[in-house]
């Protein structure tokens, strides 16, 4: 149990320093107050104003994103954001981070990180339909990060599994920059009939506030505060602000309110999941949102451990954890819902008329603050920004020495970034609910809408070494890239959640990395008429002051109105023609193979046309939906090189190609590219519709991936090429 300081003792001791708080922000709640908070009260505003819950440092920045549009239901605001899809249906969906709980105990933070995002869906009265996921890891040649990795994907795997929810896909990337702060984020999608639809607000005096799922424990206690501070050394073994999971007690909680929410609303005032800070978070920004106050009392609390203080049962994030608002009159009722599927629901406060926010404990009042001071009035800040160096410079354009292309190409097949992911998603059950139409086979994931005509594609994507050479084209990029891959499977793209995941807000370049990235986001969300209905900011990602790359993380879902829609990235048959469309240069600066032959990237990122990218997609599109394309595949890391050999793989069939650009070209990574199979009989249409803009490689057939250039030539077996390219990752893992 914790020793509690006197309010007079933490002014003196500085404790709320530890906590997160400045002196300014410290001095700002005591005048809030008219006096010195005491030690329950200063863990309340250090972890509503962490920069995890009131985004202090990023709210101005934010506001610059599109957050509305006419299929938007629901933006930011509340647990997930929803977009209607029609037919008297919607899709909700959220991303989050949950990096420093990974980076200390990967199986539970990677867990609960995905528990927590599953509750954020099934609060807003949605079934949890998909879940998908971004991961960066360092150097597969360091024992730690194989650990990390293996234990990661195991608590995703796990809990996905054990929910029943299909894990459907994701990225997952490796660079030494991520070595010591690995990057989790996690993204849930779930179907929601709109006549269902709930929010996280407690109106109505005397309604009653319940606590409802798993007892509470002391896991996870300052979890908040823990992700809202730079990581260093000490920190590796803060094990105590990671919560513990249990996905079978989470199964029986969503089991038990979507029962309550889909026949029995009118009992409910309000749902929210208790996430970050617990249930001093849920339970004000509730009341908060709908203008009232609460008066909880502390001893109703269900406690898993002995002698928890105020402290601990306000602050701890023990997991599987919901609050809601209840309607006077119908708590027995609510109360039966929960003991059927043996979980947890006690009243344990009520709502207030005065705005409030009162803790009573052991029949004392051990808090009482203006409920919007705790929610509402986190100071904001507009901090210092400078643009780095590598950034103003032009710098210089990569020349790779490529002596023997087959060498090359057979190095890049093994690249951890690039090699076949089997080795992580065979842990994941990505079949189970029986929705999954395709996960490795297209450039996006597609799930299935039972008794409809309609699927989703979803996808999660992240450049982040094009961010490090120019933020702002990079944010650009990250969204393009998503739309690209929603585009690629049939989809029109619909809306995005974001993970940012930055440095230190008060380092003056980290500053300038993620305001720059959020201008090039929010840019290219204007251009697809992609709103951005939800997400998380995820700052202070560095060790030791050195700060990972900037890595804002796009999930996007798109909607494909047609089965006939679905695309997918294989070859299909002998004798389909093989053409790329957009223009390839030299663009290497921050690519792979960059990154293979220099172990960093540097230099000036290429040039990148918004209006180019959407010009190709809606072209895409266009072909896709008159049937003219057999494959389709985004050039993404590699370049034409590597989207050829996976849609090789993927066929189980060669391919014969020549091109006009020199062998270091293969490997270029200009983005708005689209390689595209036709078959002869579709050939004069196809070519017809795109006037030019398509470059005719070669033909599809044989068991060798042949590539001839202006300078050398590619000539390997496709069994071969395939067995490295499979096993790369499992042997580097190994």
């Amino acid at each position: 149990m914790m020793t509690e300081l006197t309010p007079t003792e933490i002014w003196d001791q500085k404790l709320y320093i530890q906590w997160g708080l400045s002196e300014d922000e410290f001095n700002q709640i005591r005048n809030t107050l008219g006096r010195l908070p005491n030690f329950t009260e200063t863990g309340l505003f250090a972890a509503m104003w962490s920069e995890h819950c009131a985004y202090k440092n990023s709210k101005p920045l934010l506001k610059q994103f599109p957050t509305t549009g006419q299929q938007i239901l629901q933006g930011p605001g509340e647990g997930a954001g929803i977009v209607d899809i029609g037919g008297g249906q919607a899709v909700v969906f959220k991303a989050e981070s949950h990096n420093h709980p990974t980076a200390v105990e990967p199986y539970q933070g990677a867990a609960t990180g995905v528990g927590g995002i599953i509750r954020d869906i099934f609060s807003m009265g949605a079934r949890p339909i998909a879940l998908m996921d971004s991961l960066h890891f360092g150097e597969l040649t360091d024992a730690r990060t194989k650990f990390l990795v293996d234990q990661t994907v195991a608590g995703i795997g796990n809990y996905g599994n054990c929910m029943g929810i299909p894990t459907v896909g994701g990225e997952t990337t490796f660079d030494a920059i991520y070595q010591n702060n690995p990057v989790m984020n996690a993204m849930c999608v779930g179907l929601l009939n709109v006549t269902d639809q709930q929010r996280g607000a407690a109106a109505g005096v005397g309604n009653s506030i319940y606590y409802v799922g798993a007892k509470t424990g002391r896991d996870g206690i300052q979890g908040a505060i823990f992700a809202s501070t730079e990581f260093n050394d000490a920190q590796t073994t803060q094990r105590s602000a990671v919560q513990v999971g249990d996905p079978f007690a989470e199964k029986q909680l969503m089991e038990a309110c979507l029962e309550l929410i889909h026949n029995h609303a009118e009992w409910l005032v309000g749902i929210q999941d208790m996430g970050a800070a617990g249930l001093v978070s849920s339970s004000a920004e509730m009341g908060a949102k709908a203008g009232f106050g609460m008066r909880l009392d502390l001893d109703l609390v269900p406690q898993r451990e002995a002698d928890m203080s105020p402290y601990e049962l306000m602050l701890s994030e023990s997991q599987e954890r919901m609050l809601l608002c209840v309607k006077q009159g119908h708590e027995r009722e609510v109360e039966e819902i929960f003991a059927k599927y043996d979980s947890t629901a006690v009243k344990i406060g009520e709502v207030t008329e005065d705005q409030r926010y009162q803790l009573i404990f052991k029949g004392t009042t051990v808090a009482d603050v203006p409920i919007h001071a705790l929610v509402d009035e986190a100071p904001t800040y507009h901090r210092p920004s400078q643009k780095p160096q590598r950034v103003k410079s032009d710098g210089k354009q990569f020349q790779p020495q490529i002596k023997d292309l087959t060498a090359t190409f057979n190095a890049m097949l093994r690249q951890a970034t690039i090699a076949n992911k089997e080795a992580i998603f065979e842990r994941y059950d990505a079949q189970v609910q029986t929705n999954t139409i395709s996960t490795v086979q297209s450039d996006a994931a597609v799930v299935r809408i039972r008794g409809t005509q309609k699927a989703l594609a979803m996808t999660t994507d992240a450049n982040p070494r094009y961010l490090y050479l120019d933020p702002y084209l990079g944010g650009q990029i990250a969204v393009s890239e998503a739309a690209r891959n929603v585009v690629a499977t049939g989809g029109k793209p619909l809306a995005i959640t974001d993970c940012l995941n930055f440095g230190s807000p008060e380092d003056p370049e980290s500053y300038y990395e993620l305001a720059q990235a959020i201008n090039g986001m929010a840019a290219a969300c204007d251009v697809f008429d992609t709103p951005v209905i939800s997400g998380n900011v995820s700052l202070y990602n560095e060790f030791n002051r050195q700060p990972i790359y900037p890595t804002p993380m796009v999930g996007m879902v798109g909607i494909i109105e047609d089965p006939a829609w679905i695309t997918t990235l294989d070859f299909k048959q002998t004798g389909d023609l093989i053409y790329v469309l957009g223009e390839t240069t030299d663009a290497l600066n921050g690519s792979e193979l960059q990154k293979m032959q220099l172990g960093h990237v540097e230099g000036k990122l290429f040039d990148f046309d918004l209006q180019y990218e959407i010009d190709q997609q809606r072209l895409v599109s266009d072909l896709i939906h008159e049937g003219l394309l057999a494959s389709v595949h985004d050039l993404a890391e590699g370049g034409l090189a590597i989207a050829l050999a996976e849609s090789a793989f993927a066929g189980e069939i060669g391919f014969n190609v020549q091109t006009d650009l020199a062998a270091a070209e293969l490997f270029a990574e200009n983005q708005s590219r689209f390689l595209v199979t036709v078959t002869p009989a579709n050939r004069e249409h196809f070519e017809a519709k795109t006037a030019g803009k398509a470059t005719l490689l070669g033909r599809v057939g044989g068991d060798r991936l042949k590539i001839l250039t202006t300078d050398d030539m590619l000539d390997v077996d496709l069994t071969a090429a395939e067995t490295s390219w499979k096993e790369a990752l499992a042997w580097q893992l190994n």
